[in-house]
């Protein structure tokens, strides 16, 4: 009885056809975060949706999918914050150049406050 509930809670092992395979998905499951958890990747996370996630990252890697497609796929599917790297479009303009703008803000106000 021990032996199979320590089987049936194993990690599945995914198998590849070579290398880049395999360093697509891990870098994928790392990129992509868990829908459920509240900040880690679906690499850390062991919750069903991860898990699930995984498996459909393993199956479209295998049909040929490009990462293009399948980040594409991901975001459809939970949304654009499922991504640790945010497009550079619509509202995220301000999370990719907010930072230098406000930077650049400060810089001049204590530059001009100097100089009076």
């Amino acid at each position: 009885m021990f032996l199979i509930a320590l089987t049936s809670s194993a990690e599945l092992i995914y198998q590849f056809e070579d290398q880049q395979q395999e360093d697509r998905f891990y870098r994928l499951i790392n990129e992509t975060r868990c829908p459920k958890c509240t900040s880690g990747s679906i690499a850390s996370s062991n919750a069903p949706v991860s898990r699930d996630l995984k498996q459909k990252i393993y199956e479209l890697i295998l049909a040929g999918t490009s990462d293009e497609e399948i980040t594409n796929y991901i975001s459809e599917r939970f949304g654009a914050s499922s991504s640790y790297k945010p497009a550079v479009k619509g509202m995220n303009y301000f999370l990719w150049f907010g930072p230098f703008i406000f930077l650049s803000l400060i810089i001049l106000i204590f530059y001009f406050n100097k100089r009076v």
